[in-house]
């Protein structure tokens, strides 16, 4: 069953409560997304650290629930 981009905001907020969540369907299939998300707490962190605490506030539906996300993290200028 597909994931809806509103429950992946909601999920990657609810972890990263500072954070500006973009989603976008790249398919229209509800399973390929592009995600931007900006949060001053990514301050000081690599950017696979970055991506790495997305993954994480996805708890585990990468691969499963959601097949595909294209991550950009960045902190705020």
């Amino acid at each position: 069953m597909p994931m809806a981009a509103d429950d992946i905001a909601d999920m990657i907020r609810a972890a990263i409560p500072d954070a500006d969540v973009e989603i976008t369907d790249l398919a229209g299939d509800g399973d390929h997304y592009a995600a931007r998300v900006v949060a001053e707490s990514f301050r000081g962190m690599s950017r696979v650290a970055q991506q790495r605490a997305v993954y994480a506030a996805l708890g585990g539906r990468m691969g499963g629930v959601l097949h595909a996300l294209q991550l950009t993290t960045a902190v705020p200028n």
